[in-house]
């Protein structure tokens, strides 16, 4: 196992490599420059020119990538084209705010969906199976954004019952954290349900219901067991993405976390800043999938001898 998992982590090194080499890239062929703000009040051309001399911009992109490789083998990360900060010190402050809402929102989805997700199964088409599947269907299929808008208007425009925008109180949390966990609610619903479907069926549940243990043992011990396989793989990339997908949720309610934070920053070519924040979401997607590896093999000693 610690072979495997040292592998894997060496493995981090050429990946990161290739994701900042295509980022790097897509950031620099976007057309404008990080220090024309304003299109309407642009800077004076030499003024423009001279800001890129400062930061580096105006060198041949290969030679600016072999620079920004340099500094990163020494964890700087540079600094802000815009904002005077590095990025270092932009990420560790405004990434705690997207890992909070990202996590709340993780667990809120695991509270509902896996017991949701194992009721309808253990009721197979009853009317309550009918509803989470209903429930499933649309929390995967309507943009987080529409029902975003809904909410507003309903829970805090017509109602006020919550503010629209900010964070730091339970009040300006529930939104965003409810609104963010629904579509991996959903989707972990439906996947409970089938893992759980499919594990009832298999023939050791049916040796074990035939030796005459009870039923919350056979659930507990041979059914939930072996439908956590398919559950793992999909918790680990969830908790990643609802850590880094929060680019919409946190625009709509103006979180101040580093998705927003990462939006703004392609609107400004900030490029330091683009690169910054997809190599710390690419390691932590990374990462989310090694971790679900070695929950296999605990999970599945069948796993962990292969």
């Amino acid at each position: 196992m610690i072979r495997y998992v040292t592998r894997r982590l060496l493995l981090l090194i050429p990946t990161l490599f290739f994701v900042a080499l295509i980022t790097f890239a897509l950031a620099h062929a976007a057309p404008g420059s990080p220090f024309d703000k304003n299109p309407d009040r642009p800077l004076p051309q030499e003024t423009i020119e001279r800001l890129e001399r400062l930061y580096g911009v105006d060198r041949p992109l290969p030679e600016q990538f072999v620079l920004y490789i340099g500094n990163l083998l020494r964890f700087d990360l540079g600094s802000s084209l815009v904002k005077d900060r590095s990025v270092a010190d932009i990420i560790g402050s405004q990434f705690p705010v997207s890992a909070q809402l990202g996590l709340q929102a993780l667990l809120l989805a695991l509270a509902v969906a896996l017991p949701l997700g194992v009721i309808s199964a253990l009721r197979h088409n009853s009317a309550l199976d009918y509803g989470s599947m209903a429930f499933a269907t649309l929390g995967t299929t309507i943009p987080s954004f529409v029902i975003a808008i809904f909410a507003i208007y309903l829970f805090a425009v017509n109602l006020k019952l919550v503010p629209i925008v900010g964070w730091g109180t339970p009040k300006h949390m529930l939104l965003p954290t409810i609104i963010l966990s629904l579509g991996a609610m959903a989707f972990l619903t439906r996947i409970t349900r089938a893992s759980v479907l499919e594990a009832i069926g298999q023939d050791h549940v049916r040796t074990a219901r035939g030796k005459g243990l009870s039923e919350q043992t056979v659930i507990v011990v041979h059914v939930l067991k072996n439908a956590m396989i398919p559950i793992a793989t999909i918790v680990g990339p969830a908790t990643a993405g609802l850590i880094t997908g929060s680019f919409i949720i946190e625009t709509i309610f103006n979180v101040p976390g580093l998705g927003r934070e990462f939006v703004l920053s392609i609107a400004r070519r900030d490029y330091p800043l683009i690169m910054g924040v997809y190599l710390l979401y690419a390691f932590l997607i990374a990462v989310a999938n090694l971790t679900v590896d070695i929950l296999y093999g605990l999970l599945d000693p069948r796993i962990r001898v292969s």
